[in-house]
């Protein structure tokens, strides 16, 4: 099944809606960007490229794909076939460190290790220009957002991880269950297939360790916070800078 028809495309017409508001919360970061001219943007577990093909649309960007699994990097060449000024990256030791003005990375801390998580964080780290920002968009898989997810999945497979009432209610309450189980996306891809189990208040203390944290916010409705939102994004940098400052005010 291709990557659309469980994301943008997918049968549940609330899912698509919030699938299209993940994408437009992660480039109105960009849309407000003080800094002039070409940005370049890369897009950090790309999936099918459907953020850079709305991204033209927004922004003056050389933009980098970087999708590790192979399935999904052939369905982002197909969709991006005819979009100016997009590099397929199929390694990132081929990238110069401190290339990037953004990097975008939307969906993929969810599903990794606690060591491919502080790898990435590493490398996103050293792909960013001093000064430039990264926009980390992750599920939130807590209280009741949890709850309404897990009930969600129940409905559409019982019996599954995401799917118990034991892990569900335990992750309702601020205390997802530690052991999730991992396979491999591709030989050499470790990979957590449930975002039941993620805890972005983890994933937080990871990047406050590299970055300064500029900005967090919750989606779809920002102002609910933490209690009613699927959705939690940082916008993380290198440094202060004038153009973080004019990000941070414009996303509000």
């Amino acid at each position: 099944m291709a990557y659309a028809y469980l994301t943008t495309l997918d049968p549940n017409p609330v899912k698509r809606w919030l699938q299209r508001r993940r994408f437009a919360d992660a480039l109105g970061v960009l849309r407000y960007s003080r800094q002039g001219g070409r940005l370049r943007v890369l897009d950090f577990g790309a999936g099918n490229g459907e953020l850079v093909f709305q991204m033209r649309n927004v922004a003056s960007v050389d933009a980098s794909v970087f999708e590790p699994a192979p399935f999904l990097m052939a369905e982002a060449r197909e969709k991006l076939a005819h979009v100016n000024s997009v590099v397929f990256v199929e390694s990132l030791d081929s990238l110069e460190s401190e290339a990037f003005d953004y990097v975008f990375c939307l969906e993929v801390f969810e599903h990794l290790p606690e060591k491919e998580t502080t790898a990435a964080i590493a490398e996103i780290h050293r792909l960013l220009k001093p000064g430039g920002l990264a926009v980390i968009g992750v599920p939130h898989e807590l209280f009741l957002p949890a709850l309404f997810k897990g009930l969600f999945r129940m409905g559409r497979r019982y019996g599954d991880f995401d799917a118990r009432l034991r892990n569900i209610i335990a992750a309702f309450l601020g205390r997802p269950p530690s052991q999730r189980p991992a396979m491999d996306l591709y030989p050499g891809i470790p990979y957590h297939f449930h975002h039941l189990g993620f805890d972005y208040r983890a994933l937080e203390r990871s990047l406050r360790t590299r970055f300064q944290l500029l900005k967090k916010w919750f989606s779809p409705f920002p102002i609910l916070g933490a209690t009613l939102n699927s959705e939690v994004y940082f916008l993380v940098g290198k440094s202060v800078s004038t153009e973080a400052s004019g990000a941070i005010l414009l996303v509000e």
